[in-house]
């Protein structure tokens, strides 16, 4: 993750605790709070490995949501400070709980390390809401530990606040280290730390909050606290379970102590902010939530922490290159997948070279389009794809010289053989402008774009636009302004056309910087072109008017194979599909690297595997396409939120940004 600024925590003071947590009071933005039914009972067991917690704090949050048009005010995550408008919100009473601090109301577990919250609190339907428990006595004769913090995402408040009721019923919770690691990586794209996780109350933003909390329950089961193999939702899907467990065990060394001795102070030093540096953590839940900001940090030292006997098991066996954690999803008909995007409702969409099908999962990973995919309407070996303003995936077909539209739920809307003509020719790269407009760039030596409008009329003539360097047009972006960015493969190049079809770019294109088959292409939020350079295993950053900001050799790292496809995270951070390396490559918006030894993924299934395809969702996911092993791998949280579609994300003049 991007390394962010050095910040000092700000003492938390919530409204809701200070006075009494008084429902349809002032919250901690300064709007009144809508009035509400009191939640159902819940209960459960804070336990530090094996032992239970006596006497630990245990505090019901929501993550905050600033008004709808507030931009960023209530965001939290990698490199944002904490502040009293990302500040959770505390739903309890204080009047009913009779215990409350800085933090806000709370109850007291037991010396079992039961708790019972007794319907004394007041959730809005919507809310994402988590238990966190800070404090209490682990049972091994060191007393107290101030250092325990650990947690465990409910998910979205029900109507009244009821999650004893509906699909997701919630009758008995874990907390432990398990549900903690969970929870982390599960919200660490709205994160600061434990007690600051907000979005900016945007639709967007709430879509992406939700989907980010309901990932908890795909890396463990929250009524036991014990990690999954698999998720709930797809056959066929893989959880790296002792990787977790291993995390968890980490957590476990610091909690079950008096908080003072070396494994927490080993944690907390490996587990800053900033991977080992900027703010340190004081407690296990935040250093959980900074490993999965930064999962290429001290891995040595953290990983030593594990050993011994540990509570939790199976674990890893040997320490790893990182502590990414990745979901791997096969069967749903993928089949050699290539391009890969991702849709307003945060669902993954996947074109299936040779399969000629299109998968489409959930944000929870579970198959939308069967057992065999989306399939007709002219699909013939599929590429590129793109999801437009209203939903529907727009596809390349590189040997059907065609563009197949999919409505969002499959059905074929570009008629049997899909869109043709303009001189499409073994078109890849599509992307989508501001106005709706499709445009495709095909990979003949005689390079052209067509563009198509949103009913797939051909506007760019019968030979579409060509000349301005043109060859072997391979990806394609669209920036802020409606302007088409196409990658020439040979000999090397970028073109620019404007919305009108203008060659911007002049008679060559852009050239320089050791440009060399070029394989993928996006736009930052400055209107800054990012492109892989599969022949130097680099990447170049162009301005918006085409001059090479990455110097002569471009940026690079020693781990880097033949780059891919490329996409930008909502803090400007770049990511690469590595083909022949270990699957992620992550720089800075200036170009420094960030992953170390890059991000593997933590299956056999995608390893070394032949990554393809990339794309960021509106929870700070990051899904990658596995030529190789026909598989797609979800890093969890280790991005940063960013707008979903792309075609959103121009329209609006917010690519490279948060929702």
């Amino acid at each position: 993750m991007r390394v962010g600024p050095v910040v000092a925590v700000c003492s938390l003071v919530l409204l809701a605790g200070c006075s009494g947590g008084v429902v349809g009071g002032l919250n901690e933005m300064g709007s009144q709070n809508a009035p509400g039914v009191a939640g159902a009972k819940l209960t459960g067991v804070v336990h530090g490995g094996q032992n239970p917690i006596s006497g630990a704090h245990v505090y019901l949050f929501a993550a905050a949501s600033g008004a709808s048009g507030a931009g960023a005010a209530a965001y939290g995550g990698s490199g944002i400070a904490a502040s009293t408008s990302n500040a959770s919100v505390s739903l309890l009473n204080t009047a009913v709980t009779g215990h409350s601090d800085s933090l806000g109301a709370y109850v007291l577990t037991g010396s079992d390390g039961s708790f019972t919250i007794s319907g004394d609190y007041t959730c809005t339907a919507g809310q994402q809401v988590y238990l966190y428990a800070l404090g209490g006595d682990p049972g091994l004769g060191t007393g107290a530990n101030a250092a325990a913090g650990l947690m465990a995402a409910l998910g979205s408040c029900p109507t009244g606040g009821n999650f004893l009721s509906g699909t997701s019923s919630i009758s008995y919770i874990v907390v432990n280290e398990v549900s903690t690691v969970a929870a982390a990586y599960a919200m660490a794209g709205f994160a600061t730390d434990a007690t600051h996780v907000g979005s900016s109350g945007t639709a967007l933003a709430l879509t992406g909050i939700a989907n980010g909390f309901a990932n908890a329950a795909n890396l463990e089961t929250i009524g036991t606290g014990v990690a999954l193999a698999t998720t709930p939702t797809s056959a066929g899907s893989e959880v790296p379970q002792a990787e977790i467990n291993t995390l968890a065990n980490i957590l476990a060394s610091c909690v079950n102590s008096n908080g003072t001795g070396s494994a927490c102070s080993t944690l907390f030093a490996n587990a800053e902010s900033a991977g080992t540096s900027g703010t340190v953590a004081t407690d296990t839940a935040t250093a959980a939530i900074n490993i999965a900001h930064n999962p290429g940090s001290g891995i040595a030292a953290l990983y030593g922490l594990a050993s011994g006997t540990p509570p939790f098991g199976p674990t890893l066996t040997a320490q790893p290159g990182e502590f990414s954690i990745s979901l791997t999803f096969t069967r749903g008909g993928l089949n050699n997948p290539f391009g890969i995007a991702i849709d307003g409702t945060g669902a993954v969409w996947v074109a299936n070279y040779r399969g000629n099908s299109i998968t489409e999962l959930s944000s929870s990973g579970a198959f939308l389009s069967g057992s065999s995919g989306y399939t007709g309407g002219g699909l013939n070996y599929p590429d590129g794809i793109a999801i437009d303003g209203s939903g529907s995936a727009w596809i390349t077909n590189g040997l059907g010289n065609s563009i197949t539209e999919l409505s969002s739920t499959g059905a074929v809307l570009s008629g049997a053989g899909g869109y043709t003509g303009g001189a499409l020719s073994a078109p890849i790269g599509v992307g989508i402008d501001g106005s709706g407009n499709v445009w495709a760039a095909s990979t003949a030596l005689v390079g052209s774009v067509t563009e198509l409008s949103s009913a797939g009329t051909i506007l760019s003539g019968s030979t579409g636009y060509t000349g301005g360097g043109l060859s072997y047009a391979y990806p394609l972006a669209i920036d802020s302004s409606g302007n088409a960015w196409i990658a020439n493969q040979i000999p090397g190049s970028v073109t620019e056309i404007s919305s009108s079809g203008s060659f911007l770019s002049g008679a060559s294109g852009y050239t320089g910087g050791g440009m060399s088959l070029a394989t993928g292409i996006a736009i930052d939020s400055s209107g800054d072109a990012w492109v892989s350079i599969s022949g130097g295993s680099k990447v170049v950053e162009l301005s918006s008017s085409g001059a090479i900001l990455s110097g002569i050799s471009g940026y690079s790292a020693y781990f880097m194979s033949w780059p891919n496809a490329i996409a930008i995270d909502g803090s400007g951070n770049v990511w690469i599909a590595d083909r022949f390396g270990p699957s992620l490559a992550e720089f800075s918006s200036t170009g420094a690297i960030l992953s170390p030894s890059g991000y593997g993924g933590s299956s056999s299934v995608t390893i070394n595997s032949y990554p393809y395809g990339v794309a960021i969702d509106g929870s700070g996911n990051v899904w990658v396409s596995y030529q190789g092993t026909n598989a797609v791998a979800e890093f969890v949280g280790v991005g940063t939120p960013v707008v979903t579609p792309l075609a959103a994300g121009v329209k609006n003049n917010m690519l490279g940004t948060r929702p």
